[in-house]
């Protein structure tokens, strides 16, 4: 059976500074970043290196996040008062709100912009009959993308504030009047739903947690569920789909075991699978750090 064909080397997919984000520096399991006009200092356990920077300038930082365990969860220490939320932007046409979360991530994760650049390109020119999916859409970032460069977009969340925030975004970035669904629900449940509608789209992307629940208490596990929910999305793409796009944030998985599964999930397909993993790189510099693995296909 014709299968897409893997990728024979992996690519990493280096973030650098743009104007609204730098990794500053790292080392002794933290990191220094600019968001927007705040600097900010996270843990991160694997930057085992010394820091680059005098500490004067890590003495800088305007909030610290204090973890209190190993699942992201702390709180944040400010050094004056800081506002709720600010705009930030990323190219010309999508804006969005960071704001301080609960779980040491600022509403987005800026590593994932290799893979918005990557949307941007393979949506260029696409038109509202270009259907696109994105599941755990979280603040909406990737969805806007989409819908900037044509695309008709559903976005998928289990979180009712994570939609409220994703919907701030889009108006914020101009794009309300786009054609976007904002659908909170389970994954899951959504993806069984379409494909009994028999509804296709022309590109999936898809970002699960580890851990999760739906609305209705639905319970998710990654490696418990996510074999069954990409053969779904598999199935889920119209004959003249062009990409599907997955990535994940675990320690315990690969970007080539993503690709295999994702091979899988696309028998009857050509085209190619590309994997690898997103990495930050400090500015100015060379060194950084791989914080997520993906796989995506290209037809």
């Amino acid at each position: 059976m014709t299968r897409p064909a893997i990728a024979p080397d992996p690519l990493v997919m280096r973030t650098t500074a743009w104007d609204d984000y730098a990794l500053l520096d790292s080392g002794g399991g933290r990191k220094l970043e600019r968001y927007g006009p705040y600097r900010v200092i996270r843990p991160e356990p694997q930057c085992l290196w010394r820091p680059a920077l005098p500490q004067p300038e890590w003495d800088k930082a305007d909030a610290v996040f204090d973890p209190t365990d190993e699942e992201d969860a702390g709180r944040w220490r400010y050094a004056r008062k800081l506002p709720e939320t600010w705009t930030m932007g990323w190219g010309d046409a999508v804006r969005f709100q960071g704001r301080f979360t609960a779980f040491r991530h600022l509403a987005f994760f800026p590593e994932q912009a290799a893979n918005w650049a990557w949307l941007a390109e393979r949506l260029a020119g696409a038109g509202p009959d270009t259907k696109v999916l994105n599941l755990f859409g979280y603040t909406g970032v990737a969805s806007l993308i989409m819908a900037a460069a044509g695309a008709a977009v559903t976005h998928i969340d289990a979180s009712k504030k994570a939609i409220g925030w994703a919907r701030e975004n889009a108006a914020a970035s101009g794009l309300a009047d786009r054609p976007v669904r904002w659908i909170c629900e389970d994954a899951r449940s959504f993806v069984k739903r379409e494909l009994r509608r028999g509804n296709a789209y022309q590109g999936i992307v898809l970002d699960p947690p580890k851990y999760g629940r739906g609305p209705d208490g639905e319970v998710w596990k990654l490696y418990d569920d996510l074999p069954e929910l990409v053969a779904g999305c598999g199935q889920l793409l119209a004959p003249d789909a062009s990409f599907l796009l997955l990535n994940a944030y675990s320690e315990r998985l690969s970007g080539l075991a993503l690709a295999s599964l994702m091979a899988q999930a696309l028998e009857g397909r050509g085209g190619v699978i590309d994997w690898g993993e997103l990495a930050l790189i400090e500015d100015g510099g060379e060194r950084g750090m791989g914080l997520s693995f993906f796989a995506r296909w290209r037809a």
